[in-house]
């Protein structure tokens, strides 16, 4: 770029800097337009297994590609500044000072974009708080020192409620207990804990909520329904004793129908005193 003799920029070239930052606005932009839901990075996190896990994901990669956005832009600005006002001279550099309409764009900018991150949060977080009048099924999780108890029941209603099955783990022998869910239905998960506070966890989830003594947690996942016939592992995630590490436990999704056989069986097992 071109100067003038006082050190100031030539009206041409402030305008080749300005289409060139547009041209790359608009690059940018095209290509995250042109790119479908799977062609956007998990930038860490795991395949979402669940509808609430996909909208959580979407959540972290919208905020990711808007910081990456946002950080585009200043590295930008950077370099274009150690560029076009590095010196060139012995001449004193112009000076600029109380520039109210750069003030204004600096403070009201951040406050765009944190609003519309709040927004985005917000309802997010509302739709995955949100519990259905009556879900598929409904499991009661105890989180104890140091292992899991599954209660499978009769519906999410608390004061008629049954325990159907039960499933409990023991993980101090290398038996941790494996919570059976059917896949395409809707769970609603009630956390329990008779001690100190765990934390139910699935990664695969992309959502954890702790287990508090004397407070009943819930939330509600709807599986995907491709998911049957896939295991993944459970743990705690907070710190909750001496064996925490052993809080693990297996989730084995199935179609509905093994779901419903076997389910039968745990019931029989139940009602016979030998719960697995």
């Amino acid at each position: 770029m071109s100067s003038s003799t006082d050190g100031s920029f030539r009206p041409a070239s402030r305008r080749r800097a300005v289409a060139v930052r547009a041209v790359i606005a608009i690059v940018v932009l095209s290509m995250a337009a042109g790119c479908s839901k799977d062609d956007v990075p998990r930038f860490a996190m795991p395949k979402p297994i669940t509808s609430e896990g996909h909208r959580v994901l979407s959540l972290w990669q919208g905020s990711w590609i808007a910081a990456l956005f946002v950080g585009c832009i200043v590295w930008g600005l950077i370099i274009w500044c150690v560029v076009a006002y590095r010196k060139r001279g012995e001449s004193t550099a112009p000076q600029l000072a109380f520039n109210l309409p750069i003030e204004v764009l600096y403070t009201v900018v951040p406050v765009i974009f944190v609003a519309v991150l709040f927004y985005f949060t917000a309802r997010d977080e509302n739709a995955i708080d949100k519990l259905s009048a009556n879900p598929d099924v409904t499991v009661e999780v105890v989180g104890f020192q140091w292992d899991w108890q599954f209660n499978y029941l009769s519906s999410a209603d608390d004061a008629s409620a049954k325990t159907l099955a039960q499933v409990t783990g023991d993980n101090a022998h290398g038996a941790p207990a494996t919570l059976e869910l059917p896949a395409g239905k809707t769970i609603r998960f009630k956390l329990v804990s008779p001690d100190v506070i765990h934390a139910f966890w699935v990664p695969q989830f992309l959502f954890k909520r702790d287990v508090i003594p004397g407070r009943e947690n819930q939330f509600e996942l709807h599986i995907d329904a491709d998911q049957a016939g896939r295991t993944y592992v459970g743990r705690c995630t907070e710190f909750c004793g001496l064996n925490h590490d052993q809080m693990i436990f297996h989730l084995k999704l199935v179609d509905p129908a093994t779901y419903q056989a076997d389910l039968v069986k745990m019931e029989a097992a139940l009602k016979s005193g030998s719960t697995s």
